[in-house]
């Protein structure tokens, strides 16, 4: 295959956001809008930490997705102010319908958007890939090997639902995706509970997670932006 023909190729298979265009051929960019998930009833924790998953599981999501070659993500802010204009506060449950409704005013081509439920430590996720422009529910990926099943794989069982979520897109995982290290679950629960307490407006209480996050994962990019955001 000739370079140019190569380039072609490789320019037709862009993706953005979190879950790319249906299929390979893809021309244009696809911007996919990562929502909040819903904890569908969870025991074992303080009730705050399964709050703050809410957005920590998505968060895990996107930052996982935003890490492949061919995803761009929906602005977070664009996202943020969608969500308030479909005055989804604390708990919302989000339907393919509203989903859509969101991906639209973020500017994205798809949605994801799911659930969770811990049951003492017994962690099972969904996530649901909505078509922005149909409100039509793709795929809906599940991290059903119950070798990824425990809580304190958690980073481990959203990277691999990651993998699946790329797939409506036609994009092939990253290679040694995962090999990488990934933040322990404490970590991922204090820069939950950050991500919980800054969209309250409680800066310092968000900043004390945070650093929480950090100390157990020093190399957890998100929540050393978020000590940014909150300083």
């Amino acid at each position: 295959m000739g370079m140019t023909m190569m380039r072609a190729v490789l320019s037709s298979v862009v993706v953005a956001s979190g879950v790319a265009g249906r299929g390979a051929e893809a021309q244009a960019p696809v911007t996919i809008a990562v929502l909040p998930f819903e904890d569908r009833g969870s025991y074992g924790q303080d009730k705050e930490v399964f709050r703050a998953l809410e957005l920590g599981v998505p968060a895990l999501l996107s930052a996982e997705l935003g890490k492949h070659p061919g995803v761009r993500l929906a602005d977070r802010a664009r996202v943020t102010a969608a969500m308030k204009a479909e005055n989804l506060g604390p708990d919302a449950r989000i339907d393919a319908t509203t989903a859509a409704r969101v991906g639209t005013q973020a500017g994205a081509r798809y949605a994801v958007t799911g659930n969770f439920a811990d049951f003492y430590g017994k962690f099972r996720s969904d996530a649901r890939v909505v078509e922005v422009g149909t409100g039509q529910i793709l795929k809906v990926v599940s991290n059903n090997d119950p070798a990824l099943q425990d809580r304190a794989n958690l980073a481990r069982i959203v990277q691999d639902m990651a993998s699946k979520v790329l797939s409506p897109a036609g994009l092939t995982p990253r290679t040694g995706a995962g090999s990488a290290p990934v933040p322990p679950t404490e970590a991922v629960t204090q820069y939950s509970l950050g991500l919980l307490y800054e969209s309250e407006g409680d800066k310092a209480k968000a900043g004390e997670h945070y650093q929480r996050a950090l100390t157990a994962f020093p190399g957890y990019a998100e929540a050393r932006e978020g000590m940014q955001r909150v300083r």
